[in-house]
């Protein structure tokens, strides 16, 4: 069974009447989506961290995502953009301007996404600037909590790494990454989206959807997931890794 069966099991209402309900009320959940359902009076909070030269799909794919899913659940989404030198405004791989980012705040969260970007350009803003600059690695190494999941994306995955996050752990990153992410003692492992428990990490750039709408399945149930890829008509693909710590 592959993980697209695995995420379809026990849906009880097709996307397109999901569509319907949530056109008309937000507070829309089906029967069996409600991952969270104990949760469900208090607010999922996502926290996207940006940096310069961030690269715009790592960032806006699972703000999309993220965001869109309050519309398929009873349980409120929050998503907000963060940053660990305070609230800014930061420019991204190809010159996206993004304001009114939020200061850094995990300890709000449950759930801290970071993106990549600019790991080619050494010379440029992206994740080495943010490496020899040191803030935001310090900052991710000190924010692990019980309830909070650390989650990272293509380039990003090495941001963790610099914060000594990935050391030990079955992770993943973009493909031209991946050795200098083993060199650096994480445990590659050769998957779209590698959930790890409170350490959950995918592949380059597009995977951000993926990682999105697989942490949409654990935290808030399969049925939002399902209705969500019907709503942006894009079809989660590849393979889902998951150790015994994954939920």
């Amino acid at each position: 069974m592959n993980r697209r069966q695995i995420l379809r099991a026990g849906t009880v209402l097709g996307a397109t009447g999901a569509l319907a309900a949530t056109a008309a009320s937000p507070a829309f959940a089906s029967e069996s989506g409600s991952g969270s359902g104990r949760e469900a009076g208090r607010s999922f909070r996502v926290h996207i961290a940006m940096f310069d030269g961030v690269e715009e799909l790592d960032f806006t794919a699972p703000y999309e995502v993220f965001s869109a899913a309050g519309f398929f659940t009873p349980r409120p989404v929050e998503v907000r953009y963060v940053s660990a030198t305070g609230a800014r405004g930061v420019t991204g791989a190809y010159g996206m301007a993004v304001r009114g980012i939020r200061p850094w705040a995990p300890e709000e969260a449950d759930l801290l996404v970071v993106p990549g970007g600019g790991y080619t350009r050494r010379d440029s803003p992206g994740v080495w600037a943010e490496i020899d600059r040191g803030i935001l690695p310090r900052a991710l190494a000190a924010a692990p909590r019980p309830g909070l999941t650390v989650a990272a994306l293509c380039s990003g995955v090495v941001l963790l790494s610099a914060a000594g996050l990935t050391k030990g752990r079955p992770c993943t990153t973009h493909h031209k990454v991946k050795a200098d992410l083993e060199q650096q003692g994480g445990l590659v492992k050769n998957a779209r989206v590698v959930d790890d428990g409170d350490l959950v990490t995918a592949a380059g750039i597009t995977s951000g959807l993926e990682l999105a709408l697989w942490l949409v399945r654990r935290e808030l149930g399969a049925d939002p997931a399902v209705n969500l890829e019907q709503m942006l008509e894009y079809e989660a693909r590849g393979t889902v890794w998951s150790s015994s710590r994954g939920r």
